[in-house]
């Protein structure tokens, strides 16, 4: 599913962020990816979310180079890639439906449809009941989860998330990771980036830790 062929991504202003980067995820894996800030964990996620391209080397998502991809074929390569963000990036003066909606909307998806999708994702993170509330209402954890609903309500195949319980205490870090657990239950392939190791040792998953822009251990090789 995700695939680094010796990939570096070089800054003019900071030097190489990822250095001859090379692992597999398998379609379906969960997987965390750790190291220090500033190890290219943003950096690694960025490249899968296209979001940036390699310096050198390639990016392999679902079986297509995403180095050969052109600008008009962006758009609809994201469509099957979601984005949990740290500090969530939501619309405080629309409502939560509005907030999850948005890249429904952005696709001009027809509105019923936009409705059962919308809902059933809210659903999923359990919180249909605050869907016309507005964000600044709510806690951190349900904010989070506002985020996590919006990246996952146009049922991406691979989903990203950069440090999603950084700001969170542990009681409702765990309950974020038991959403993606679900997810993962389901088929979708995640990597998700964090610094809390307490947290990820607990859970029977891979983890690829980075150490200035190199893979430095992957757990998944034995």
């Amino acid at each position: 599913m995700i695939c680094f062929d010796h990939v570096t991504k070089r800054y003019p202003e900071r030097g190489e962020a990822l250095r001859d980067l090379s692992f597999e995820l398998d379609t379906g894996e969960m997987a965390f990816l750790t190291g220090r800030s500033g190890a290219g964990k943003s950096t690694l996620l960025k490249l899968v979310g296209l979001l940036e391209r390699p310096t050198r080397g390639r990016v392999i998502v679902n079986g297509r180079d995403l180095c050969t991809l052109s600008r008009r074929q962006i758009p609809y390569y994201r469509r099957e890639v979601g984005i949990i963000f740290q500090d969530h990036h939501l619309l405080e003066d629309r409502s939560v439906f509005d907030n999850v909606a948005l890249p429904l909307i952005v696709s001009r998806m027809g509105r019923s449809e936009i409705g059962r999708r919308v809902r059933a994702a809210l659903d999923q993170v359990g919180l249909l009941d605050k869907e016309r509330v507005v964000p600044t209402s709510l806690s951190a954890g349900e904010q989070q989860r506002v985020g996590i609903a919006r990246a996952v309500v146009r049922r991406p195949s691979v989903l990203l998330a950069d440090e999603p319980t950084g700001n969170l205490d542990p009681d409702l870090a765990r309950e974020i990771m038991q959403l993606f657990r679900r997810f993962h239950q389901v088929g979708v392939t995640l990597l998700i980036a964090t610094h809390d190791v307490a947290l990820i040792t607990a859970m029977p998953y891979r983890t690829l830790t980075l150490d200035q822009g190199r893979l430095v251990i992957d757990s998944g090789i034995w």
